[in-house]
């Protein structure tokens, strides 16, 4: 007589196998907002944090690296050093700063500890990312908290920056942390359930945006200012996180997790938000400090012609492509290049001077060398140093 199973134990497999296959190693950049973990009048809600970190705990449980992105601190210390509202001077906002990031991280500590989980804090500013030694450094250390089991928080220097006081509460910061370590999924928390077609707490038959295959210039004119007291970001500094993690192959979702398990269907794909979609691989560190960490000290116009080479042919961009050229620059700069429409096309290592570039633009190569004499490429910028952000 051939063995058989009996049904309560092939259910048993079944669940088995339904756990194995969520226990895949992922690696999840979760961005919390400051409207999420603070009250409307500032001062942290720690029923909230707790939420926050019993979340992320089930995702551990699931078997993902899970790397946190929070902002909070400015309103989470204004009240405790005496501001009566979130102070608006810069100087005021880096004092709040400084008492809100030990509070902030504290309450972090301590949520963490009830699952048995470690909180390791890692303040940044752009300026650690327009350093690839220092990026490099930033990865080996965050590794090696994941490997020893820790969850990674990171924040911007608040009492030291002035960037992220001024563009954005960490959206962009979460963006460059999920392309730097290469996540597979990036959740930006906000109050709003996506992205609507208008502001639906004032029009009502506002039309909610499922998912986003292409970030256009229609999406980004949806896209309203900052949503509450407490916060510095809206909606529009959400979409430029979304363009630059889709830009390095990272997945985005926009939208809430108020209730138990929200994290996890956020994660699995069925969460209350909003879907931005990559079809693109992840970006080699040199290219992402080219497309979103490093300064553009110029800008260069091309025609159309240029504008096709760099674009659809996976040629370099030469002389006789320039049009004009502004700013004030050395060879080995990073400059911007703009088509004829005047929309930026991308980002590149220009291998002229501005003054040497305005005497060649225009010209064929073979004009290069009697006009400036030996040259160390032809080039204005090389396809290996250039990154199209279109």
């Amino acid at each position: 007589m051939g063995a058989f199973l009996h049904l309560p134990r092939i259910q048993k497999i079944l669940i088995n196998l339904e756990e194995v296959k969520h226990k895949v190693t992922t690696r999840i950049v979760v961005k919390i907002g400051s409207s999420s973990l603070t009250g409307p009048e500032g001062g942290l809600n720690h029923a909230a944090i707790a939420f926050f970190a019993a979340e992320i705990a089930g995702l551990r449980e699931r078997g993902a690296e899970v790397l946190l992105v929070t902002s909070g601190a400015v309103a989470a210390g204004f009240r405790s050093i005496g501001y009566p509202v979130r102070p608006r001077l810069l100087h005021e906002k880096q004092a709040a700063a400084a008492v809100g990031q030990a509070l902030l991280m504290q309450a972090y500590q301590e949520a963490f500890t009830k699952h048995g989980i470690i909180a390791a804090q890692i303040l940044l500013t752009r300026t650690d990312f327009c350093s690839r030694r220092a990026m490099n450094n930033a990865v080996m250390t965050v590794e090696e908290l994941l490997r020893q089991g820790a969850v990674p928080v990171f924040n911007e220097n608040d009492t030291v920056s002035v960037d992220e006081l001024k563009f954005g509460d960490n959206d962009t910061l979460s963006a460059l942390v999920a392309n730097l370590l290469k996540a597979s999924h990036l959740l930006v928390l906000t109050d709003m359930d996506g992205l609507y077609s208008g502001d639906p707490r004032t029009t009502p038959d506002a039309v909610k945006y499922h998912q986003v295959d292409e970030i256009t210039p229609e999406i980004y004119a949806i896209a309203g200012g900052a949503g509450s007291s407490v916060g510095t970001g809206g909606m529009r500094s959400k979409i430029d996180a979304a363009k630059i993690a889709t830009r390095g192959g990272v997945p985005v979702f926009i939208g809430r997790a108020a209730d138990p398990g929200d994290l996890r269907l956020a994660a699995d794909g069925t969460g209350k938000g909003t879907y931005f979609a990559t079809t693109l691989s992840s970006l080699p560190v040199k290219k992402q400090w080219l497309g979103f960490m490093s300064t553009p000290l110029g800008t260069l116009h091309i025609d159309a012609g240029a504008v096709e080479a760099l674009l659809n042919g996976g040629h370099s961009l030469l002389p006789i492509g320039v049009k004009q050229t502004d700013g004030s620059f050395h060879a080995g700069d990073v400059v911007e290049v703009l088509g004829p429409d005047a929309h930026l096309l991308g980002r590149g290592i220009v291998n002229y001077d501005d003054s040497q570039l305005r005497s060649i633009q225009g010209l064929p190569s073979r004009e290069i060398v009697p006009k400036l004499g030996e040259v160390h490429r032809l080039e204005v910028i090389h396809r290996d140093e250039w990154i199209t952000l279109r």
